[in-house]
């Protein structure tokens, strides 16, 4: 089984990232384990959970959890929207956790795909170019061309919160294939 770990850039129970990425989650082959990671109760990435010198700050266990499972998984779908020209706290958070320790870093070379949305016609470019920057360190492979930007994302999903249009479906689908692509050429 080939396992997907997916982080979701909003906390809000009924996001428009949420519901697309339960939608895309559907577009993977059958022998995919994807799942959603959930990356709101982390606590703020402080360096001295990982400074062996200090011991006042004890790892929290969230930390050695989410970086398992990022160590674990064959690639991550990041689905997320775009605050203020960049990505939400709670991901960049999820990034800084997943950085640490220097010597065993959960990203390193792991493939990564992005998929983000606004409420306007940009379609969270500017938090797309800010995560490829961040994973870039890793050196973390992406898909490259189409990347996906979801503008105008809630008139894309019906009342269900399922994608409305045989158009957006069709091009998240051929997303998710050239993904699983990346994912199979770098196990």
């Amino acid at each position: 089984m080939t396992k997907i770990t997916v982080l979701v850039g909003s906390l809000r129970k009924a996001s428009v990232a949420r519901k697309m990425a339960l939608n895309v989650m559907k577009m993977f082959p059958e022998n995919y384990d994807v799942a959603i990671y959930e990356i709101g109760d982390l606590p703020l990435y402080n360096f001295d959970y990982d400074d062996a010198n200090e011991t006042d700050f004890p790892l929290p266990e969230s930390y050695t959890a989410f970086r398992e499972t990022i160590k674990s998984s064959d690639g991550v779908l990041f689905v997320t929207p775009e605050n203020n020209r960049t990505i939400p706290a709670c991901l960049k958070n999820a990034v800084d956790i997943g950085s640490k320790p220097n010597a065993d870093v959960a990203w390193k070379n792991k493939p990564a795909g992005i998929i983000s949305h606004s409420v306007g016609k940009m379609g969270g470019y500017s938090a797309q170019k800010n995560l490829r920057l961040a994973l870039s360190y890793f050196d973390m492979p992406l898909t490259g061309q189409p990347e996906i930007f979801l503008g105008n994302s809630p008139t894309l999903l019906d009342e269900a919160g399922n994608i409305n249009n045989d158009k957006t479906r069709d091009f998240l689908q051929g997303y998710i294939n050239q993904f699983v692509e990346l994912v199979e050429k770098n196990k």
